[in-house]
């Protein structure tokens, strides 16, 4: 019926069986942005929100986030997830902050919707952590970058 992995041949909605797939290294990187007010960046950068340090609050999010995909996502396999690192990167000139997401994993699946998810996690908890000085912030441009590892093997979003 479709080409879909998460549908089967009647139409039904399944988890993809990974049972039979060798266990290989996996890796997937994935960026979003958070744009705000010139005054929010300057706050966070500054360090001076009065919940606290906003990216390393984001940071520990999005770590969490990624662990728990499985959770949020029904058809997502449970992973024992061997790395996660998020990084932010401020721009001034356009007041927003990109974040980048790595997850890593030996296993038997991929790990693209849990970097996707630390990205969105870290994101809504930067927006949480400001949005009593600045309910106008965006987050916007959630995507994948990379991933590597698996039957299908590389992909490199083009610039």
């Amino acid at each position: 019926m479709s080409s879909f992995t998460h549908i089967d041949s009647q139409g039904r909605v399944r988890m993809v069986d990974v049972s039979d797939k060798p266990p290989t290294l996996r890796i997937a990187v994935a960026q979003g942005t958070i744009a705000m007010k010139p005054e929010t960046f300057a706050m966070i950068q500054n360090q001076t929100a009065k919940k606290g340090n906003v990216l390393e609050t984001a940071r520990i999010a999005g770590i969490m986030g990624a662990k728990r995909t499985s959770d949020l996502i029904p058809l997502c396999h449970p992973l024992n997830i061997k790395h996660v690192q998020l990084d932010f990167f401020p721009d001034l000139e356009m007041s927003a902050i990109r974040i980048e997401a790595s997850v890593r994993i030996i296993d038997q699946t991929g790990v693209e919707m849990e970097a996707l998810t630390a990205v969105s996690v870290a994101a809504l908890t930067i927006y949480d952590m400001c949005k009593a000085a600045d309910r106008e912030m965006t987050i916007s441009d959630i995507c994948l970058l990379e991933k590597a590892g698996g039957k299908s093997g590389t992909f490199t979003r083009s610039p």
